[in-house]
């Protein structure tokens, strides 16, 4: 889907805009006036119920709140939201933008940022953001190497971990390579989801990270580098693990929930996620036993944030901001990382919290599957968002199969 609107975001980048009066956040008391009334339509992915009942609540706190009516617009992909931003600015149509936030990431950030399809910069004037430390997380100004500049706002920590039934693994691998013995071992007892999907192309960039020599490449546009070189352990690995796969390789979940519902239903024993949360907050909500536990791999795995932006000609730019500003207040934070609610990571540093509200979050009981950010271990940062789009496109093309 991004390599199809290259072609459109290159018209639309050529065209001459007019200038309008913008709502600022540095003066915030008048960005709440204007704000009171508007509607938000919120392109986000809607393919996780939790996620989209999480959504659900904070509309209407926001409602009751600010005033502001959040409409989730649920997307199965957020390159077809970055379409309608690109095809309404080759319109013309520089105002009354039918989108007003996006869940957005890596290449569809990227592709928006350079071709000059962002509102902003806005994300370090909103009143939470003071609620955040970039020094301590570097991973909340920088989304897959691009420097965010205040065009987009983190609203949601990701980290990359495995989850499996702790009945039927006693040991579970801890390594790629490991992983390869252990779909050997265990034929049809491990997948994951089939790339394009973030989460399936995240499993084959965790690979990648693990298995070059070299990973300096990884952090500059693919086309830099010498592709079919770095990437070769990466398809003689795969090409490896796949006849291990569930269903030998020849069919795959479409997305995580998908790939969760497996584990549910017994046909895999290990799984990956991007949120440490997830397996508690399924055993929480009856859908997977209470013998699943989380664990990551040695040497660390992949992390970034999950971000807001808003599109240059969003037509509720000031409830926009509202919303977003909201989704990083502490009552927001706390109830996103309630093992029963999403179970995911706050943004927030606890060192800029009061000691109240830093003892709230201490108070959590992240769950019985959780593990706690020691047992994380480091994050890996995320390889240029060229590489995640190339290597999708290279998988469907050695690996791919037809649902």
């Amino acid at each position: 889907m991004i390599a199809r609107l290259t072609a459109l975001v290159a018209l639309a980048a050529g065209l001459a805009l007019p200038a309008f009066a913008e709502p600022d956040p540095k003066d915030w008391d008048a960005v709440l006036e204007e704000a009171r009334g508007q509607t938000v339509y919120w392109n986000a992915w809607g393919g996780d119920p939790r996620t989209n009942d999480y959504i659900a609540w904070a509309g209407q706190q926001v409602k009751d709140n600010f005033g502001v009516t959040l409409e989730h617009v649920k997307l199965s992909d957020t390159a077809t939201a970055v379409s309608t931003v690109v095809s309404e600015k080759a319109a013309g149509q520089t105002t009354g933008g039918s989108i007003d936030l996006i869940w957005i990431n890596g290449a569809n950030f990227a592709a928006m940022k350079e071709n000059g399809l962002l509102f902003g910069p806005w994300s370090e004037d909103i009143p939470n953001w003071a609620l955040v430390d970039p020094e301590e997380n570097p991973a909340l100004i920088e989304d897959f190497t691009v420097p965010v500049e205040g065009l987009e706002v983190p609203w949601s920590m990701a980290r990359v971990v495995f989850y499996y039934d702790s009945a039927r693994v006693a040991a579970p691998p801890r390594t790629m390579l490991e992983f390869l013995d252990w779909t050997q071992a265990n034929p049809g007892r491990f997948t994951y989801p089939q790339p394009p999907d973030f989460l399936g192309t995240t499993f084959l960039k965790q690979a990648l990270l693990e298995l070059v020599t070299d990973r300096d490449p990884l952090y500059a546009p693919v086309e830099e580098a010498n592709y079919e070189t770095v990437t070769a352990p990466l398809w003689e690995y795969i090409t490896a693990l796949t006849p291990g796969l569930w269903r030998e390789g020849k069919a795959y979940p479409q997305n995580g929930p998908a790939q969760r519902q497996l584990m549910a239903d017994g046909e895999i024993d290990i799984a990956i996620s991007f949120s440490p949360g997830e397996a508690s907050a399924a055993i929480a909500n009856f859908e997977l036993p209470d013998t699943v536990r989380s664990m990551v791999l040695d040497g660390g795995t992949i992390g970034n944030a999950s971000f807001l932006a808003i599109p240059f000609n969003a037509n509720a730019k000031a409830g926009a901001m509202v919303v977003a500003n909201y989704l990083m207040s502490v009552e927001a934070q706390l109830h996103k990382q309630d093992a029963a609610v999403m179970g995911t990571p706050t943004v927030l540093s606890m060192g800029k919290l009061s000691a109240e509200d830093a003892a709230r979050f201490a108070a959590l009981d992240l769950g019985v599957a959780t593990l706690s950010p020691a047992d994380l271990g480091p994050a890996l940062p995320e390889p240029h968002p060229s590489w995640m789009q190339r290597i999708a496109a290279d998988w469907e093309a050695r690996f791919g199969v037809a649902q």
